[in-house]
């Protein structure tokens, strides 16, 4: 496993395990059932006569020009992608695929996921490893003190927890 550095650098194109099998798997979704379904579609359209004005047809069409950009998109980005597929050596640092819990002034906790950019769901606490917060989780250790600067001026937490969960079977 390649560990994330600290600030600095270029920004990392980290996935977890699962990240990669979700995009994965809507590749496969979108080229081997969405993409057949919509070329079928736009062939029976297509059937029934003047396409300038047959709405299914121009919109099948559109369809199949973004399934196909993001086809495209996927197969790059997966190529460009580095799987962090085993825990990190020092388990008591924060690094790319932790579970950190941090404490803000007011004694509110939130705990995030580092996790890739093509990953991150706040609705999940999953939070980008691009993120200022992240960014500024990286390295740190129990009871440490992190200073993120947001929209309402800078905010200090505490790091509260740090937990790893194993990886999944990896493809």
């Amino acid at each position: 496993m390649t560990q994330v550095p600290g600030n600095g650098g270029p920004r990392p194109r980290y996935i977890t395990p699962e990240g990669e099998r979700a995009l994965r798997d809507e590749l496969q979704y979108l080229w081997k059932v969405k993409r057949p379904k919509v070329t079928q579609a736009v062939r029976e359209a297509a059937a029934l006569g003047d396409r300038s004005e047959n709405a299914e047809y121009i919109y099948g069409k559109k369809q199949l020009r973004e399934i196909d950009r993001r086809v495209r998109f996927l197969s790059k980005r997966l190529e460009e992608l580095t799987v962090v597929d085993r825990l990190p050596d020092d388990r008591d640092k924060v690094f790319f695929g932790a579970w950190v819990t941090v404490e803000d002034e007011d004694g509110d906790e939130q705990t995030y996921r580092l996790v890739g950019a093509d990953e991150f769901d706040l609705n999940k606490g999953y939070l980008s490893i691009n993120s200022p917060l992240a960014r500024a989780l990286i390295g740190k250790r129990l009871d440490d003190e992190v200073s993120v600067r947001t929209p309402e001026g800078w905010k200090s937490v505490f790091v509260v927890g740090i937990r790893y969960q194993a990886p999944a079977d990896h493809k």
